[in-house]
């Protein structure tokens, strides 16, 4: 055979595979896709379980760039880039060079882009699991669709606390950003929560990983889908906290999704792989939250069913929508878009008589109507609310009248002698009619506001007004806090009952505060609110944190206290930016002067019950100042104990809160004893990423303190090291502090005589011969 027809002939054998291989894995600058041409291939995965390219849901001509499972038969898409602006036919999807993957409409307008961060991109790849990338000639990352999530996440892929949200689609069938929302936020808290739509503000959550924590290095740190099919929340610490139920099917044999719904329930997913050609559904695994119906009750947005919708749970944990007795869908074709009346409102209708025959009342077994039927428009000015509130037929924010000269129809009235006449008469009836139903409207509603509203917002306000006076405290309304804090927009940290806000308020010049927002679900916290207000804002001293003012309104309790700009103490003893010695012994010294006024110089005995580092704040001089009363317990002149559930955070609790015993104020001694020794050393009270020796500091210490070998402790400070004599009296205080039995821990005014050396310390006994197993 002629050698070039063999070799024509060879090149003719390839050909099908070179025109596959452009179409599965590594993509070339210059590749490109078009919408509707069903000759072309998706850009596929090596392995092909994951395809790129455009899909077409619905008998409309428009396309979504997506990334779907190609080899079920479920349509499932994981991922779609241009969901707010649907592509038309003929629209063309390329990979360049110096934008990334670039969609354009037939006529070359831009309708979406990726983008790329570094260099100029070569290739583009569709991997395995499910992640597009592209990617330079050095195969460095550019751009990776898992960087972007939609409402979808896949195994591999994270949310990065504070940062990417998933966001469900409008509808089904509608992949506009949607109501509900996933996310890892500041506090380490992964919540699900509804948004306002035109402005995306944030409602409050109604599913919590209660990962949260004060100290940020046990917090929440990023969401992990890992591969093999786990969902967890990964603290800061390292330690796992898992959202996947204890064991699953192989990862090997089958896929594996959790995904966001419109619904705004959070389903992660299962789906056998070798199901091709049968059609298989996927199988829930775990829904976040247990019932979105009844789950979801903030203060303002709606839940799954919109306005005046009523939900109902099926067996699939999903919502079932359906409108009350004589209200309609408002969109027929949407059935979780809210209700409207058939009927015609009361006192809006001439011919209606507004008594109490021309109205019923109907009875709904079983369910729990929604105090949620508002939106919060934020950031929003005048003319834009007009304009929502023009286009939403509940809207009652405005008095929105229609233009042009309409008129109500009613009755006719008695003929008159004139036209002229007639339209005095006509005048004068509609006045009469419009002033009697006014004045008998507007008594209505005085009673009402006055029983039901009135009373109790001027008792409230009586009471704010009271604690004011007697604390010489600022009562502020929660809108000046609110435009404060910019919209509660930087959190500071988190506090024992709630979150810290930064902000400024204005008295003479600008100053800036800490709004602490108090959770709205704590057992008599309204009670507690009044006696914290009262009794901190008498408070007086160096080392105890300022409240500035307050906030009781409606539902919002707030407190005011100045800001210290350095934070908490926690950010400099376990990090690089650590303070010296002197500054060490001046802050455990502010902290134990605080105490002290606490349990024995205020007119109030305070336990605080929570002394750690998160709650010792700095001064621009490293002044230490007490913070966050809390969880403080307040007891009045004439105790001296009390016996309540435990409080406070681990490692710093005193071993009384385990025993039913009485909680005195040696409960703080003990843990200003932990707090001491973290100072001493710069270590955590628990660090399980240090030796088993180490792990455990009151253990470690007094072990060393035994084996006189106190300078372990301070091995790494030179400054500290040459002070070895204040170290171990300090080392020795704090081991009496946290002696197991309360009795034999010293006051806190005995604590500080000691570490000033004016009262001699004595070798301090085994800090917990109680818990010590003879063998």
């Amino acid at each position: 055979m002629d050698s070039s027809l063999a070799c024509l002939l060879f090149s003719l054998f390839l050909l099908p595979c070179s025109l596959l291989a452009q179409n599965t894995g590594n993509i070339v600058v210059g590749s490109s896709l078009t919408a509707g041409d069903n000759k072309a291939r998706p850009w596929l995965s090596p392995s092909e379980d994951f395809a790129f390219g455009f899909r077409q849901l619905d008998k409309k001509e428009l396309y979504w760039l997506a990334i779907w499972y190609n080899k079920i038969p479920t349509e499932t898409i994981v991922w779609y880039a241009n969901g707010d602006n649907p592509a038309p036919p003929r629209s063309k999807l390329e990979l360049t060079a110096d934008r990334g993957l670039v969609l354009t409409s037939p006529q070359g307008a831009e309708i979406w882009k990726s983008g790329i961060n570094l260099g100029e991109a070569s290739n583009g790849f569709m991997n395995d699991t499910g992640n597009f990338i592209v990617s330079n000639s050095s195969s460095e990352i550019l751009w990776q669709s898992f960087d972007h999530p939609t409402d979808t996440l896949l195994p591999g892929q994270t949310l990065e606390r504070g940062g990417q949200i998933l966001s469900s689609r409008l509808t089904e069938t509608n992949f506009s950003r949607g109501r509900f929302q996933f996310r890892l936020i500041p506090d380490g808290n992964a919540v699900l929560n509804t948004n306002n739509l035109p402005t995306g503000y944030a409602y409050e959550a109604y599913f919590r990983s209660n990962t949260a924590d004060s100290n940020l290095s046990n917090a929440g740190l990023r969401v992990v889908f890992n591969d093999s099919g786990y969902l967890y929340v990964l603290r800061a610490s390292g330690k796992q906290e898992l959202l996947s139920p204890g064991r699953l099917v192989s990862a090997e044999e089958n896929y594996y999704r959790v995904t966001l719904n419109f619904d705004g329930v959070f389903i992660q997913y299962s789906h056998p792989k070798d199901s091709t050609g049968n059609e298989v559904n996927w199988s829930v695994i775990r829904t976040m939250p247990g019932n979105i119906c009844t789950d979801i009750n903030g203060q303002v947005g709606t839940g799954p069913c919109g306005f005046n919708g009523v939900c109902r749970l099926g067996a699939d944990q999903r919502p079932i929508c359906s409108c009350p007795e004589r209200f309609s869908l408002l969109d027929p074709n949407d059935a979780y878009g809210g209700c409207r009346p058939d009927f015609n409102a009361q006192f809006c209708e001439e011919d209606v008589s507004n008594s109490p025959e021309d109205f019923d009342f109907l009875e709904l077994d079983d369910t729990d109507w929604t105090t949620s039927e508002y939106e919060w428009y934020e950031p929003f000015n005048v003319e834009e609310c007009q304009n929502a509130c023009i286009e939403d037929c509940f809207c009652n924010t405005f008095i929105k009248v229609r233009k042009g000269n309409y008129t109500i129809r009613g009755p006719p009235l008695l003929p008159s002698s004139t036209p002229n006449e007639k339209k005095n008469n006509d005048t004068l009836v509609l006045m009469l009619s419009v002033l009697l139903g006014g004045v008998v409207l507007v008594n209505l509603v005085s009673v009402f506001y006055y029983f039901f509203i009135y009373h109790k917002k001027s008792k409230k306000a009586t009471q704010a007004t009271e604690i004011a006076a007697e604390s010489n405290l600022r009562c502020f309304s929660y809108k000046e806090l609110f435009i404060a804090t910019n919209g509660f927009k930087e959190m500071a940290g988190r506090g024992s009952f709630g979150i810290v806000y930064k902000g400024e308020i204005e008295m003479d010049t600008k100053v800036p505060v800490a709004v602490k927002k108090l959770n709205t679900i704590v057992e008599d916290g309204e009670k507690e609110f009044r006696t914290e207000v009262k009794v901190i804002g008498q408070t007086h001293h160096k080392n105890l944190v300022r409240l500035v003012g307050f906030c009781d309104e409606g539902q919002h309790r707030l407190l005011v206290y100045e800001f210290l700009s350095n934070g908490a103490l926690a950010n400099f003893l376990f990090t690089k930016a650590t303070l010296n010695w002197n500054q060490r012994i001046r802050i455990a010294f502010g902290i134990a002067r605080g105490l002290v006024y606490l349990h024995e110089d205020c007119s109030t005995q305070i336990i605080h019950c929570d002394i750690k580092p998160q709650n010792i704040l700095l001064d621009d001089y490293c002044n230490a100042k007490i913070a966050d009363f809390g969880l403080a317990k307040l007891l009045v002149l004439d105790q001296s104990q009390t016996f309540t559930a435990i409080r406070g955070t681990k490692g710093y609790v005193a071993p009384e809160w385990f025993r039913n015993m009485p909680v005195t104020v040696k409960a703080d001694v003990y843990s200003f004893g932990v707090l001491l020794l973290e100072i001493i050393s710069g270590r955590k009270c628990v660090d399980t990423e240090v030796s088993e020796e180490r792990a455990i500091l009151v253990d470690w210490a007094y072990d060393c303190y035994q084996e006189g070998r106190i300078s372990a402790l301070v091995e790494d400070d030179e400054e500290a090291m040459n002070d070895m004599k204040k170290i171990e009296r300090f080392v020795m205080v704090a081991i009496w502090c946290i002696q197991e039995d309360p009795a034999l821990r010293p006051t806190m005014k005995m604590v500080v005589l000691m570490l000033e050396g004016i009262v001699q310390v004595t070798a301090p006994p085994c800090p917990c011969p109680f818990s010590t197993v003879v063998s």
